[in-house]
This record gives structure tokens, sequence and C-alpha cells, in this order.
């Protein structure tokens, strides 16, 4: 493998964990440097680190971002702030020459978007983003299925993510119902992303939204009982119609109780395909063809995977010259396409997505990527 992508790794918050969880187990990576706002918050993810990689070399805390991507021993920087830091992070990393990977969105807008994208390309500089659940053998498989012909030619989609909010079980919720917050923002990555695979770039959008309450209360945690109030919509339906002509319905909402609707469906002309959460790497995935409901085994993605698997395809592309695959391109269109989605409802109307993307390459059906013992 050479020598391993050096990692630094900007907001050790509740999201850290699983990917701290995962690193030291992947090929080509090592974390060596963990900066927070919160200094003892770095401080116990850095130790963590250095648990989990069982003796390999120490894991740094810096004190600031800024000093973090100055550092020499990193080549690339994992960011994974909040939301409305995404941009910032991104492109203090790239003016000081490194590679950066950031969870979901990509940013808030499309201008800081259009900057990181720009500031990359400038500097010869690779941008990946979360999620990277569609490289797993749940989203992967279906995707197969669909290359493969098994449902014919495909001429619709459904895509439905219900809960009644967040703030049941997160002790700071505030910022998923701020501006970059909402259900489409939050969990629409991970749903676009799996449709871009499945049935390619959307070209234009038709959306309806709405607000139901103005404020909501704090469930859980040292704050609960604590009311705040909602700035952004909370349920929000459109239809995607897709570059080869495939037309998705969604529904995103924080106000649904409980609902007994299916993830991801994939309708064609000899069939339909039920795709599994793609909120998770794996999953079971249904194909109906002449009667019946019949599972399909994983025939494709990174078996074992869990949140990392992007930065570590990313690493693997950097050696092979190849393009990566959780990219920034990827994730600009699907932030094009939830803001028009947006827009689309505030007027009522229908609207063209401004941006594409390619289709990333499929993931052929491998193994567990997996670090040498002691290997960070």
């Amino acid at each position: 493998m050479g020598e391993p992508l050096r990692i630094g790794l900007v907001g050790a918050g509740k999201i850290s964990r699983a990917y701290l969880d995962t690193l030291p187990r992947l090929p080509g990576l090592r974390l060596t440097a963990v900066t927070d706002l919160n200094r003892a918050r770095a401080e116990a993810a850095a130790k963590s680190a250095e648990s989990a990689a069982r003796g390999a070399q120490g894991v740094a805390v810096a004190a600031s971002a800024e000093e973090l991507v100055a550092r020499e021993d990193v080549d690339a920087v994992l960011n994974l702030t909040i939301p409305a830091a995404h941009a910032e992070v991104a492109l203090a990393a790239l003016a000081a020459g490194r590679h950066v990977y950031g969870e979901k969105p990509l940013t808030g807008t499309r201008e800081e978007a259009d900057a990181i994208m720009g500031a990359a390309q400038r500097a010869g500089l690779r941008v990946g983003c979360a999620p990277d659940t569609v490289l797993g053998p749940g989203t992967q498989t279906a995707r197969k299925a669909v290359d493969d012909g098994l449902i014919g030619t495909p001429v619709a989609a459904t895509a439905f993510m219900t809960t009644a909010g967040h703030e049941a079980w997160h002790p700071d919720p505030e910022f998923y119902y701020r501006p970059g917050g909402g259900p489409l923002l939050d969990m629409g990555p991970y749903y676009l992303s799996a449709l871009v695979h499945l049935l390619g770039p959307v070209v234009r959008v038709t959306g309806a939204a709405s607000r139901p309450r103005a404020q909501r209360g704090i469930g859980s945690g040292p704050r609960a009982g604590e009311r705040f109030a909602v700035e952004v919509d909370t349920h929000v339906t459109g239809v995607l119609e897709h570059r080869g002509g495939a037309l998705t319905t969604l529904l995103m909402s924080f106000d649904v109780h409980a609902a007994r609707l299916p993830r991801i469906e994939v309708h064609g002309s000899e069939g339909s395909l039920s795709v599994p959460d793609p909120n998770t790497f794996d999953g079971p995935v249904e194909l109906w063809r002449g009667g019946a409901w019949e599972p399909l085994p994983p025939s494709a993605g990174y078996a074992g995977s869990a949140r990392g698997y992007g930065l570590a395809d990313l690493a693997l592309a950097l050696k092979a010259g190849r393009p990566h695959r959780a990219s920034a391109e990827l994730a600009r269109h699907v932030l094009d396409v939830m803001l028009t989605l947006l827009d689309a409802a505030r007027e009522r109307t229908s609207l063209p997505v401004g941006t594409t993307c390619s289709r990333p390459e499929p993931v052929p059906f491998v193994g567990e990527l997996s670090a040498p013992a002691g290997h960070g």
C-alpha cells in the first residue's frame, strides 16, 4: 500500500465515534491529529484512537483547526464539524494544501460548494463527502440489479424518510431546525446519493413543503424540556426527474410519528426492486419479477463497510489515479437538487436543476478492507 494518507480530524462530536471505530482497520489511512472547540473532547478522541490502533504512533491534539491544517503530518482533513462550518474548514484545509473529506452536506449553499470545488481544482487536491453508506453491499447490490436489467427499464422510484424529529434523542438538536438543517438537508443526502447511484443525476424537480410547528421541545439530556424555534420547513415532498427519464417521488419529514413506508423502491418495465435504508451499509435487497418478492444475495459493494470507507476509497483512488466515488461532484449535485427542491416548494412550481454529475463508478463485490495489525 505504500505510505498511508495521514488524517487530521476536525470536530470530535457525536458522529466522530463512528469514524474513530472504523479508521484503525482501514488500509492506507492513519489518524495523526485531532482538534475540537472543546479540547477535552479532542483529547478523549485522540486517546480513544490511540487505544484502538493498538500501539501505533500517537495522535496529536491541535489547539485549533488552523493549527491542525498547517501540521506537516496531515495530508487530508476529515471535516466532522457542524454543517454551518463545513465550508470554512474545507477552504482552510485546501488553502493549506490538504485533501478534504467531510460529513454531509458538502455545504449549506451553492456558492460555498462552488468555492470549494474551485479551490480544489486550482490546487490539484481531492474533496470527498459523505455519505459513503451507498458504497456498501445494500445500495451497490441494488444498483447492480438495475444495471444488469433485472427490472427492465427503470420508470419510477419512491424514497421515504419519516420521523417525529431528532429532538427526542439528541441533547442539542437546534441545528437540525436552523438554516442548513431540516429533514431534506439532514437526511436527503443519503437518499439522493443512493438515487443517483441507482438512476443517475436529476434534471428537474417539483416541490412542496410545510412547517407545522413553530417550536419544538428537547426530549433528552441535561436540557430536556427546553423549547426552541423552528426556522426551516420540516415536511418536504417532491418529484424528481432523472436524466434517464425515471421519476422519483420523495418525502422527507420530521412530522410523522409512525409509518409503514418503504425506504426506497425502484420500479421498472419488467419488475420492481426493494432497496434497504440508505443510511445503512447493508440490508436486504429484494426483487419482484413474476409474482413474488425474492431476496438477492450481496453481489457488489465493500463488505463489512462502515463510516470512513469513503475516505479509504479516496486514498485508494489517489494511489490508482482514478476518481473517488464519494466525490464533491456528487455531493454538490445532491446539494443543488435539495436546494432547488426547496426553491420549487417556496415558488409552488417546477424548476430545472442547474448542476449535474457523473454517475459514480460501481463498487465490485470485494472483501472487507482491513489494515495490518497495529496500523492506524
